[in-house]
């Protein structure tokens, strides 16, 4: 079975990124926690004052452990004091992409999610397949594409440029070319939110 995912988005009063990122990374060090964190996230466009924590799991069992260790804490992420929200969703990540890899403090991120149509992520899979060789220069900028396992049908995908520039180049270009978006996917799309967002050190 394919390794899992959880994207955490904390919610918290503007000006306490650094230490509601610094609590989280304290939180996943912990001796007892299982996971690796990918990176730490706080929002600059879109939605403010919140951070958005990716981790990847072995298996079913690993992500469970580390759901019930923060719903059983009176101190979630070590943050219980600041935070004003906490989300926790579970993901799949798509079968042909490689696992995702650590974030990067050069670059910039995008969070994309797509509410999909009922019975939509079949072709959604398959177009995203069939799309992400003929337009390599953009997706190689992807991060991970992964589905919810809990919740509305949904994917999240995230992807890292140097900058906006570097994003609005290449997306351009691709739409040009007719490579993108993938066939079948916007079709199924019936609420679509991007963010963008940068690295915290914590």
């Amino acid at each position: 079975m394919r390794e899992l995912y959880e994207l955490t988005t904390l919610a918290f009063p503007l000006l306490s990124a650094s230490e509601v990122a610094k609590a989280v990374r304290d939180w996943v060090a912990m001796p007892d926690a299982v996971g690796t964190l990918l990176g730490c996230w706080r929002t600059e466009i879109g939605p403010l004052g919140r951070l958005l924590m990716l981790r990847r799991f072995d298996d079913s069992g690993a992500l469970q452990r580390e759901r019930h260790r923060a719903l059983s804490s009176a101190n979630p992420f070590n943050a219980g004091g600041v935070i004003t929200a906490l989300e926790m969703d579970s993901y799949m990540p798509f079968p042909f992409l490689p696992p995702a890899r650590a974030a990067s403090h050069d670059a910039i991120y995008e969070f994309r999610t797509y509410k999909l149509k009922p019975g939509g992520l079949a072709p959604t899979l398959a177009g995203w397949e069939a799309a992400i060789a003929p337009a390599r220069d953009y997706t190689a900028h992807l991060v991970i594409n992964m589905y919810a396992l809990d919740g509305p049908p949904r994917i999240t995908h995230v992807w890292e440029f140097e900058n906006l520039a570097q994003r609005q180049s290449l997306r351009t270009a691709a739409y040009a070319a007719g490579i993108w978006p993938p066939k079948g996917g916007p079709e199924n799309i019936l609420e679509a939110v991007s963010v963008i967002a940068l690295p915290e050190s914590g």
